[in-house]
């Protein structure tokens, strides 16, 4: 209306405004005037109306003069034509004298081009300053407007061809232009048909113009149909790929139309040009809705190949323009999709939702990756945390793997450099993940981002590590430190530059283990003394670091400034490598010379501690083992060892040993056959002695005179003297042979059953003397080990025997000397001073002061001392020697049993080294300590501020020297020995199952070696399950050492198994295992078969076709009798353990859960109930009255042998059990129907068993689990059981009738307890009590609505029910409220009266029912009144 109003106002003063305009004359100025140009004159129909509504055509290249608005102009050409006689043929006259005006290009020009204002007399108040073209006006009239079009598209095939014109002009482009955003267009339809017609017959170029002006031109009631034509377009001619798409995203279309037309798109992304890419991605992003989203995502994420946007890294040297051609593509795709899933959650949920669903390694793409940055990179904190959980989730399951990496860095490294940020957050959040298996993948990212990126990225991944490392947790700092030292190694000039911010790390070492120290020396050193000069920086302060530590008194950075120290001259001292041929890699004197001294500072700074000396030289065999030094630097440091040891340690035997000892001295464990006259021993006792002496002397003067011998350097100075041998005769050990027989000064070993008539330092000087001599045996055993000769063998066995033997004679000693403190024996670590081996912990009491209750006296002495010996051996663990890895090497000697031995049990086989059962126990118990601290992950767990911090690695340092892989590659190059030895304590078993008339289990003769041997089985089966527990069987490089593991195994089966698949000898080797499963001599070791057998079964892929068998297996093992070595029945802690693991196994892997709780509880316990005092169920041997409460609580994860906590787990597990049953639907068949009700009468069942349980254990903590737990359970049933019955009800009637009736008896007994509660006035039980009676009311009503829905109201009443105790007596003082009680019946009362009526409705109503029954009255009306 407003626009009309002006028109008309215009059109009034339209004859004054035109003669005013003429009237007027122009203002003469300073210039001279512009000659105007030649008016055309046109006497045609089209020329007049022109002239006459004010416009001007001109000659040449002027343009078009217009007088007027544009408004009026147009105004005044339709009330022109309109007024005509001629009308409507005027308009065709008209339209001829454009068409002939027209003619001329150059007109045809000026009539495309806007007119211009007409200002002769300089006034412009009533023309506007910007003016439409002429043609574009005439459009604007509507008589006009289709022949105009119609001579406008006749016209474009004239000028498609010429290109663009003077002044860079297509004239096809401008008359395009002039269809757009018209007011109305009149004949939309016939204009698209047309236009499309065009399309069909231009080039792409003019293609182009009209297809993305398409939304301009067309109103929207041609949307549909004109994207219908694009669509068909689109499959055709690829190279409108572009406009089609643009246009298609500004159409109005229906969403059938929509999703057909992404359809045909996403059909074609395969054929796409790579320039086309991201404007096909982005459309098909742009174009989803919420129903759909998750369907297109996928769909795209199949289709979108980026891997073939970009070059094979072969060709990207020589193809730089196409590399980065590919990869603007592809950073154009990515900005894309980051725009969608940053203004659509569906589509970041959709992409979340998307990937999370693959789930095969192999299906994972490049873009998979990308897309996870890219969600973390947005700010919607949604969309960052699903990234990285879902980025955790992938990794930890080995879906995203580390190639899958580096291939997007190495080919997208220009792409994802703008979301550094986001992988380096993601790093940082993996590196701290408390998950073990997804810490490496985030190291993985690090030092990519520092390969491929740069130096502001760099500087940014070092500083992020440098702050892992100084945080103090433990896998963080290991993980941390080992990248640094990768990128070290890899990129030694780039990280030379960055050694300022590694050197920070020294100003926290107090966080670091002794392990982490070595490592960050190294580092430090190899950046320092190195080839680049940048890293020379800080030669300066490692000296002064070092200086600083070794001169302390503090023996915490005393150790520290050895091991650095050390790791220096390593670094210093490393063999270089030849740079020109004329240098010979020799070290020069400058270095060689600082090298010795920094020798000479070590040593003379460890002297005065035997700890330090000690750790000196366990430092300097480490880095003789582990590295590659110079040979001059070698020769300094082995100069003097040999003659040093011998000095300080060996002495000539002489026909007496002089001085006063604490002890007898004797010359003891001489394996040569030279007389003990003139040969040579270790100075053992008498060093020992004089220690002490000095010790004594240093209370009083606190100067050395000279230089004192501690037997404490004996074993470390041996380790030092025999890697230093071997390093100088390529492995022969010759010139120290003799210390292999060679015997000891001690004394005489039967000391040791005279413990009482010793003082106590006489007692703790035996007990150091044992540990001394122990000590020197492993260490003798880790040098000699590996030689091939039979008589080393035989004496590197013997020590072994020694080692066994004195340890026996240790734990004795130990017993009598309370309070003892071992010497050390790993120095690298905090000095265990307070570790004190006492005989015995104290008697743990109640609080009360009261001992435990149905405790026999005596009964588990013999477990209770074996767990003291377990304790006492973990302790006493870490004051021995480490056995290296080769020590291991014994284990393929073959096992001395007594198949091998005469009637004097003398060895048929001289010649051949056997193993006895106590030497195989030990080296296994090492083995497993190794495997555990080497293959077990365990969680980085940030240690409490208060607590101290306990280094685990104690006792590992040198396994800590290798990776788990070469732990793991090792143990399976022993595979094939502990299967022998497997196979030999079966056929041990076996032999005794004969003798013992079939009973495995039986007493036995020889005690101590069933003992034996049972312990080394259960070793074995134990070493077997954590190497193939080793995580990282799961990341893809190490999958053909899984399979060859397997392999192994079902090699002793099947030979040929080389060729067999995964799944193949996964099954093979579970066959072998299981023949195992007869011979188990105790519970614990069954339990280890069980726990191996189901860690095989995971490996192939498909645990659940083993289910049945081990579950099977576990059964087996429940219904066996377990008795001991001496043949009593197996019992304490240990057995209720391995008992309710077994048990969890067997629920995990049954079929029906429900089921055999049920066969259990209902079979086994009223066998028990009605067996003798000390006998058990007759179903289930292992069901006795000791662990009657651990067999009634099968299905759960039983920790602790504790009624209260099985109870209520049982309570917790029935409830999640129930909520897994399939939910009722009406569509359900009666057959379904009557499948579920079956398990819904099986768990009420096993409710009602655990109710009435209660009336046995009535104690207030398991009241309180039943009155809470069975509120849960009653809440399920309402929610998920009630529908059921409610269809049902017809079709099963007496279904439904028996479950309910079993049902109410439980009910009935929660209602007990609920008196109970408030008759005891106990309020941690009646806060339990409002919440489960409304409960129970709900439960009557709601059976009262099953029954009105189906037609059976009259089968309900309602009565009042007594309030009795757990024993079901009547709880006398609520007589008086009875009245009141009848009362209210038909109305419903409080709280408490209304549960007296519910549960009355409860049992009237289930009478009712059943009233066309034989129904036990007595059973129904028992609690009424």
């Amino acid at each position: 209306m407003m626009r009309k109003k002006r028109r008309s106002t215009a059109d009034k003063v339209e004859a004054a405004t035109t003669s005013s305009t003429k009237a007027k004359k122009s203002r003469s100025t300073g210039r001279q005037p512009k000659e105007p140009a030649q008016e055309e004159t046109n006497e045609s129909v089209f020329g007049v109306f022109l002239r006459e509504a004010g416009v001007s055509l001109k000659q040449g290249g002027a343009s078009n003069e217009i007088a007027v608005d544009q408004v009026v102009f147009q105004k005044r050409i339709k009330k022109q034509l309109q007024k005509s006689p001629r009308y409507p043929g005027i308009v065709q006259e008209f339209t001829a004298g454009l068409e002939s005006h027209i003619e001329e290009p150059e007109r045809f020009r000026n009539c495309l081009l806007p007119c211009v204002p007409r200002l002769s007399d300089g006034d412009s108040s009533c023309v506007s300053s910007f003016q439409e073209s002429l043609l574009r006006m005439l459009l604007g009239i509507e008589i006009l407007q289709t022949p105009i079009i119609n001579t406008l598209i006749e016209k474009i095939p004239e000028f498609m061809l010429d290109g663009a014109g003077d002044g860079g002009l297509s004239i096809p482009h401008i008359i395009i232009n002039q269809l757009k955003w018209l007011d109305r267009v009149v004949d939309s339809k016939e204009l698209a048909v047309k236009l499309m017609e065009l399309v069909s017959v231009a080039p792409v170029e003019v293609q182009r113009d009209i297809i993305t002006s398409l939304p301009e031109i067309l109103d929207d009631s041609q949307h549909n149909d004109i994207a219908r034509e694009l669509n068909s377009l689109l499959q055709e001619n690829t190279q409108l790929t572009v406009p089609i798409l643009d246009a298609l995203s500004s159409l109005n279309l229906s969403t059938s139309l929509l999703t057909e037309v992404r359809g045909a798109v996403m059909a074609t992304l395969a054929a796409v040009q790579l320039e086309d890419l991201p404007v096909v991605v982005k459309f098909i992003l742009h174009s989803v809705s919420a129903s759909d989203a998750y369907e297109v995502v996928c769909s795209l994420r199949k289709k979108l190949e980026l891997e073939q946007c970009v070059l094979p890294p072969v060709l990207q040297a020589s193809q730089s323009r196409m590399k980065s051609k590919g990869s603007a593509a592809v950073a154009l795709v990515l900005d894309g999709i980051k725009s969608a899933v940053r203004f659509q959650k569906m589509i970041s949920e959709a992409w979340l939702k998307a990937i999370e669903s693959v789930d095969e390694a192999e299906d994972h793409k490049v873009i998979d990756v990308l897309v996870l940055f890219i969600l973390h990179s947005t700010n919607a904190n949604q969309s960052r945390r699903g990234a990285e959980r879902l980025v955790k989730l992938k990794v930890r399951g080995g879906l995203i793997q580390e190639a899958l990496l580096q291939r997007t860095f190495r080919d997208y490294a220009q792409v994802m450099r703008g979301y550094f940020p986001s992988i380096l957050a993601l790093a940082q959040g993996l590196l701290r993940s408390p998950d073990p298996c997804v810490v490496p993948f985030g190291g993985h990212m690090y030092r990519h981002s520092f390969t491929a990126f740069d130096s502001y990225c760099q500087q940014e991944v070092v500083g992020s590590l440098v702050t892992h490392v100084c945080s103090g947790v433990g896998g963080e700092v290991d993980m941390a430190l080992e990248l640094l030292c990768g990128l070290v190694t890899e990129k030694p000039s780039e990280m030379s530059l960055y050694a300022v911010f590694v050197k920070g790390i020294l100003d926290y070492m107090d966080n670091l283990t002794p392990q982490q120290i070595r490592r960050l020396f190294h580092l430090l050193s190899t950046l320092a003394f190195g080839q680049q000069q940048q890293g020379s920086l800080i030669q300066d302060d490692m000296h002064i670091v070092i200086r600083k530590q070794l001169s302390s008194t503090v023996p915490k950075y005393k150790r520290i400034g050895i091991i650095g120290a050390v790791m220096i001259i390593g670094s210093m001292g490393a063999v270089r490598p030849k740079v020109k041929e004329s240098q010979n890699g020799l070290l020069p004197q400058e270095t060689l010379r600082q090298v010795a001294a920094l020798l000479e500072l070590v040593k003379s700074s460890s002297e005065s501690s035997a700890e330090a000396a000690a750790l000196y030289y366990d430092e300097l065999a480490n880095l003789i083992l582990s590295s590659i030094l110079d040979p001059q630097v070698q020769e300094k440091i082995g100069k003097s060892v040999l003659d040093d040891f011998q000095d300080d340690f060996v002495v000539d035997l002489g026909p007496d040993i002089l001085g006063s000892f604490p002890l007898t001295p004797h010359v003891i464990y001489n394996l040569d056959d030279e007389e003990s006259q003139g040969g040579i021993a270790i100075n053992l006792l008498p060093l020992l002695a004089k220690e002490l002496q000095n010790k004594g002397e240093q209370k009083s003067q606190t100067q050395k005179a000279h230089k004192r011998v501690s037997p404490l350097c004996l074993s470390p100075f041996f380790r030092l003297l025999r890697l230093c041998e071997e390093k100088q005769h390529q492995g022969d050990l010759e010139e120290i042979d003799a210390l292999l027989g060679c015997p000891l000064i001690l004394t005489d070993m039967d000391v040791v059953d005279k413990m009482e008539s010793l003082s106590k330092a006489e007692r703790e000087f035996l007990c150091t003397l044992l540990f001394h001599t122990i000590n020197w045996f492993r260490e003798v055993v880790n040098a000699f080990c590996g030689q091939k000769e039979t008589e080393m063998k035989m004496k590197v066995m013997t020590r072994l025997q020694n080692i066994t033997y004195l340890q026996t004679l240790l734990e004795r000693a130990l017993a009598g000397t309370p309070g003892y403190v071992p010497p050390v024996a790993n120095f690298d670590g905090e000095s265990p001073d307070g570790v004190i081996l006492s005989p015995a912990p104290p008697v743990k009491t109640k609080k009360d002061g009261t001992a435990k209750k149905r405790k026999a006296p005596g009964k588990n002495s013999s477990e209770s001392s074996s767990q003291l010996e377990e304790t006492e051996a973990d302790k006493t663990q870490q004051f021995f020697r480490e056995l290296d890895m080769e020590v291991l090497s014994v284990l393929q000697c073959g096992l001395l049993s007594r198949s091998l031995l005469d009637s004097e049990l003398h060895t048929k086989v001289q010649q051949e080294v056997l193993l006895g059962p106590a030497e195989l126990v030990f080296l296994l118990e090492d083995m497993l300590r190794k495997l555990e601290f080497s293959l077990t992950a365990a969680p980085a767990k940030r240690t409490p501020f208060f607590k101290a911090k306990t280094d685990k690695s104690v006792g590992f340092s040198h396994l800590q020297q290798r990776s788990s892989k070469d732990i793991a590659s090792y143990c399976i190059q022993l595979l094939p020995t502990l299967c022998s030895h497997l196979e030999n304590c079966h056929n041990h078993f076996q032999t005794l199952l004969s003798e013992n008339n079939g009973v495995v289990d039986g007493p036995v003769t020889d005690v101590q070696e069933h003992q034996l041997m049972s312990a080394g089985y259960q070793l074995l089966l134990q070493i077997l399950k954590t190497t193939f527990n080793w995580s990282g069987f799961s990341q893809p490089g190490q999958r053909s050492l899984l399979k060859k593991a397997l392999g192994v195994l079902a090699e002793r089966l099947k030979e040929g198994s080389a060729e067999l698949t995964l799944e193949q000898l996964v099954k093979h080797s579970f066959k072998y295992l299981m023949n195992f499963c007869s011979t188990m001599p105790n519970l614990s070791t069954a339990l280890t078969l069980s726990k191996l057998l189901s860690t095989v079964s995971e490996r192939g892929g498909d645990p659940a076709a083993y289910r049945e068998q081990t579950a099977s297996l576990a059964k087996r093992f429940l219904g066996q009798n377990w008795v001991t070595a001496r043949g009593e029945k197996e019992r304490g802690i240990k057995f209720n353990e391995a008992l309710h693991t077994v048990l969890k196994i067997y629920m995990a892997h049954v079929d029906h859960v429900l089921k055999a709780v049920e066969e259990i509880a209902g079979k086994g316990i009223p066998e028990l109930i009605n067996a003798a005092k000390d006998e058990s169920s007759a179903s289930w041997p292992t069901l006795n009255r000791l662990y009657f409460i651990l067999f009634i609580f099968l299905f759960f994860l039983l920790l602790q042998a504790d009624f209260l906590v099985y109870y209520k787990v049982m309570m917790t597990e029935l409830e999640k059990a129930i909520r897994k049953i399939p939910a009722c639907k009406v569509s359900d068949s009666s057959e379904a129907q009557s499948e579920k009700l079956l398990t819904w009468n099986l768990a009420v069942r096993d409710f009602h068993i655990l109710v009435n349980l209660v009336k046995v254990f009535d104690s207030r903590p398991v009241l309180i689990v039943c009155l809470k737990y069975g509120r849960f359970f009653l809440e399920s049933f309402l929610r998920l059981g009630m529908p059921l019955l409610d269809n049902s009800f017809k079709r099963h009637m007496e279904d439904v009738q028996s479950l309910l009736k079993t049902f109410q008896l439980s009910t009935r007994q929660l209602h007990h307890m609920c008196g109970h509660s408030k008759m005891n006035q106990d309020t941690s039980l009646t806060n339990h009590v409002p919440a489960l009676k409304k409960s129970l009311e709900l439960f009557v009503y709601r059976v009262k609505a099953m029954l009105t829905l189906n037609n059976c109201q009259e089968a309900f009443w309602i009565g009042n029910l007594k309030n009795r105790n757990l024993k079901g007596e009547e709880i006398l003082s609520q007589r008086s409220q009875g009245s009141e009680d009848e009362d209210e019946e038909e109305q419903p009362p409080p709280q408490e009266q209304s549960e007296d009526e519910a549960q009355e409705m409860d049992s009237e109503e289930s009478t009712k029912v059943h009233r066309t029954e034989d129904v036990d009255q007595d059973d129904i009306t028992d609690d009424s009144d």
